[in-house]
């Protein structure tokens, strides 16, 4: 018998029960995504399972009950609720201006002072719910005098307007002209860049290349026309007048504790140059947080470097184990001291890993990638674990892995017996470290830059040494970041058997895309052409012959269109 068929009204869907904190992590969300930071996957499981919640919280301090939601994504939740509220936004219960002792409203909600009100019937209607914000477009937004987003809409409609412009601004461009022309909107820090956030979610600002161009959208244009007719400014002098009778606004700021704890935003601005003078600084060790979670052997290092006192912290490196920085020791900023990698890293293997990743092919693109991390000294070391009779691969195919990543590959290797005996060494780098550097002047390069080499010709009392920031280090050696055609390239290429880090680079170097090299096989005349086109290629320091073999499996694989055997 068929069940009977329950007739009636359906009842109303429940209006988001916290809708402050849904959009603030969609915001997030979205500016991950645009930078194409892997973040953005953060946001979105910590979205997903917040709206899944049927019932109001009160901080974000309450969220962590929910799953993805961590501490720094409750302490972002926080602060930037704390700022809303010092903003002028409506309090929620428990908060100092909640001066009303029973409030209307679920007592989580916090009212949205830049989102309309809808009133209607029932809940929906009930005053003190906000709306859902609006995705995209420009609404009623009408963004504040001296605010970041003002002063942005307006330079972007004054290129947009200049014959001899481009319709764009880069992001150097717009910090220089808002520094210039607004200094109340952008008073030396990175004020205008959370306004430029919430104008590429509005759908007003648009970006496009890389790097990054900002031009208007046609909603963002029609706003800027109206902001520029509503200060009396001409069509091709558009600037921003301080006021000095409307106090300054601010745009919502992503509070700048979150990129510590998910990441350095991109979006920021350039640091000026760091320079680090005798007495300045201290060399500290830095632990790759994989060489210290866990159990066992891993624990025991650190116990071991602080048996041995050695200043060290434990981080996210992208590349090698162990690097040594000299941080400032009296900072501007005793949160974000300033720190510049010194040039040593050191990559440390178990002989039980060392076997596992020959196998998997982690060994040769680790060392690839160390080789381009924009350090000179590369230390490999090589750590005994039980005997050498137990493990995978034979103990000569270990041994030849050793030779050539010393002979061939220009690391230095190191042997030690057991974990004590590599804190000891590292304990006795970071103290070598200490004095080759006492005495030294250290000033900051660019990444890519090489290092220069000491200042002067004879002695002198500050010699000057370049080096890289931890920051630019640690970003330029993502293994995840976004790449070129010639990088994906190459990598495509060192997954052909045979083909090294050296030899894939010399193969782009004479044909940087696949389509460079696709174009010179159709111009050979006969397949023994393409066969030989890449063996007079030449590779390495001793220049030798990438050879007929390589060349010849090279030609198969791109020039035929059959299976290959």
């Amino acid at each position: 018998m068929a069940a009977p068929v329950r007739l009636g009204r359906k009842r109303p869907l429940p209006i988001c029960p916290n809708p402050l904190f849904v959009r603030w992590l969609t915001e997030w969300r979205d500016e991950a995504a645009s930078r194409g930071r892997r973040t953005q996957f953060v946001f979105q499981k910590a979205l997903r399972s917040l709206r899944r919640y049927p019932l109001p919280l009160r901080s974000g301090k309450e969220a962590k009950i929910l799953r993805h939601f961590g501490d720094g994504i409750c302490r972002m939740l926080d602060q930037r609720l704390q700022q809303h509220r010092s903003s002028g936004g409506d309090h929620a219960p428990g908060s100092p201006g909640a001066n009303s002792p029973a409030p209307e409203g679920p007592p989580a909600e916090v009212q949205d002072s830049s989102m309309p009100v809808k009133k209607g019937k029932g809940e929906v209607g009930a005053p003190g719910v906000p709306a859902q914000p609006k995705v995209g477009g420009s609404g009623s937004y009408w963004p504040s005098r001296h605010s970041g987003a003002r002063a942005v809409l307006l330079l972007l409609y004054r290129e947009h307007l200049n014959p001899s412009g481009h319709s764009f601004l880069t992001k150097e461009e717009l910090l220089q002209r808002c520094a210039q022309e607004a200094p109340g909107a952008a008073p030396g820090s990175a004020r205008p860049w959370p306004a430029l956030r919430s104008l590429l979610h509005r759908n007003l600002v648009l970006r496009t290349h890389q790097p990054a161009r900002y031009s208007l959208t046609p909603e963002g244009l029609e706003l800027a026309q109206k902001l520029a007719e509503s200060e009396g400014l001409s069509s091709l002098k558009v600037g921003i007048e301080p006021d000095p009778e409307e106090p300054p606004g601010e745009e919502p700021e992503v509070p700048g504790s979150a990129s510590t704890e998910l990441g350095a935003s991109e979006g920021s601005v350039q640091q000026p140059p760091l320079e680090l003078r005798p007495g300045e600084y201290r060399v500290l060790l830095c632990v790759d947080v994989g060489e210290a979670k866990g159990a066992g052997h891993r624990t025991e290092l650190l116990r071991q470097l602080q048996r041995l006192h050695v200043t060290h912290a434990v981080r996210k490196l992208h590349v090698g184990d162990f690097v040594w920085v000299a941080q400032e020791t009296r900072p501007r900023d005793p949160a974000r001291p300033g720190e510049l990698v010194l040039d040593h890293v050191v990559e440390r293997k178990r002989l039980d890993d060392l076997c596992s990743s020959i196998i998997d092919g982690r060994f040769r693109e680790q060392k690839f990638r160390l080789k381009r991390c924009g350090l000179g000294r590369l230390v490999y070391l090589v750590e005994e674990h039980g005997s050498a009779h137990n493990l995978s691969l034979p103990e000569s195919t270990l041994l030849q892995a050793i030779t050539n990543t010393q002979v061939i590959d220009g690391f230095f290797v190191k042997r030690t017996a057991d974990i004590k005996e590599s804190a000891a060494y590292l304990a006795l780098l970071t103290r070598g470290l200490e004095r080759l550097y006492q005495g030294h002047t250290l000033c900051s390069r660019p990444w890519g830059t090489p290092a220069q080499p000491e200042s002067g010709a004879g002695p002198s009392p500050n010699p000057l040494r370049s080096l890289l920031t931890f920051n630019d280090f640690n970003t330029g050696a993502m293994k995840n970041k976004a790449q070129s055609v010639r990088e994906v390239f190459a990598r495509q290429l060192m997954q052909v058997r045979g083909v090294s880090g050296e030899k894939a680079a010399a193969l782009v170097d004479r044909y940087s895309t696949p389509a460079s090299l696709l174009a010179a096989y159709d111009a050979c005349a006969t397949p023994k052409e393409q066969e030989m086109l890449l063996s007079t290629i030449k590779c390495g320091r001793l220049q030798r012959n990438l050879g007929p073999a390589l060349s010849r499996t090279l030609s198969q694989l791109y020039c035929s269109y059959s299976p290959l055997t």
